[in-house]
């Protein structure tokens, strides 16, 4: 009865998470992109920064009396919206592809914000040890190739852990996510068996499971279905104190997701492209979590309305300071590293 209480307090918790935090600036998801004066911002898109992003917002109304509006309606939505205009700017943590960029009509800046793990949550009652897991074994889970918990592939990487002969549910995002292109881009790069048969997307053609909307839906099903594997950004998870496993990275090591690890997967990167499109996961620097993805904010260089660019310039630039970058890590974000950090700045100084 302790446990089924339990259960239900945390999906309760997941479900009111996004509430709670954004409860700090209200939020009209029927707003319009900001008018001249600029008093009011409309923004929208990635889940995974929706925690972060609502702080930002709620400090910076606190501070500036501007109204940041955020729409947490996942990295597909945002894009989709901010290229037809609707938002006055996005937020994804995957980039733009090109034939997105072609429908944007004109020039999209991606500026890094923030950095986060996605981490592999999993309900399996009694199990209280942390799980190893590798590429190709969360590959063969999700594929549903692993059929129960006790599958000799699970067993090799957990000595020792007694594992129960119960049945793998797999839950995955159901609406187009950055969340599922970071996930999707570790396993197309570790497991020979992910990229022909599902490849690397914010919306994939999943061979099982079941889907839910969001991180915060993702996380709720895999709290009440016993037997179950997700993934989520690793705020939802800690909320509810889900169980996470530590992922193999390329150094041979199981790394747990914590923020150190994802700073160290970004300092393992050779080179840093011009339009800041890039990839962290599966970094080869040692103690790097391999899962780990960066969340841009989409935005135009050039704006029709000045005042509103303004805001957005503004806003985007308290964003990267060093306040603005200090919540992060409470958070269980990550702060950017100096070299991106810079790099990150000299594209908002763009907007005009």
């Amino acid at each position: 009865m302790q446990s089924s209480q339990n259960r239900i307090s945390a999906v309760v918790g997941i479900l009111l998470l996004a509430s709670l935090v954004a409860a700090q600036v209200p939020v009209n998801p029927n707003a319009s992109p900001a008018k001249a004066g600029a008093n009011r911002l409309t923004g929208g898109g990635s889940t995974f920064v929706y925690p972060l992003m609502s702080k930002w917002a709620s400090v910076y109304h606190q501070k500036t009396k501007v109204q940041v509006n955020y729409q947490s309606i996942g990295s597909g939505g945002g894009i989709k919206q901010f290229s037809a205009g609707t938002l006055d700017f996005g937020a994804t943590d995957g980039p733009m592809t090109e034939d997105e960029l072609k429908l944007a009509n004109s020039p999209v800046l991606h500026i890094p914000v923030t950095m986060g793990a996605v981490v592999v949550t999993y309900n399996i009652p009694g199990l209280e040890k942390p799980l190893n897991l590798s590429g190709p074994t969360i590959s063969k889970l999700f594929l549903g190739e692993v059929k129960k918990w006790n599958d000799a592939v699970v067993a090799a990487e957990n000595p020792g852990v007694t594992l129960p002969d119960k049945g793998v549910v797999i839950v995955h995002r159901s609406d187009g996510s950055g969340t599922t292109y970071i996930f999707s881009e570790y396993l197309s790069k570790t497991s020979p068996d992910w990229q022909p048969k599902v490849g690397v997307g914010k919306s994939l053609n999943w061979p099982a499971g079941i889907g839910a909307k969001g991180n915060e839906g993702v996380a709720a099903q895999v709290m009440r279905t016993p037997g179950a594997i997700g993934y989520v950004e690793l705020l939802y998870a800690q909320q509810s104190k889900m169980h996470v496993a530590s992922v193999k990275n390329q150094a041979g090591e199981f790394v747990a997701p914590v923020p150190d690890a994802v700073t160290s997967a970004a300092e393992g990167l050779k080179e840093i492209p011009d339009d800041l499109r890039m990839s962290i996961t599966d970094s080869p620097g040692k103690g790097a979590y391999p899962v780990s993805g960066i969340v841009w904010v989409l935005a135009r260089p050039e704006m029709k309305d000045r005042a509103t660019a303004s805001a957005v310039k503004a806003f985007l630039t308290w964003v990267l300071s060093d306040e603005g970058q200090a919540y992060a890590v409470p958070m269980n974000y990550s702060k950017l590293p100096a070299s991106l950090l810079d790099k990150a700045r000299a594209k908002v100084a763009l907007i005009k």
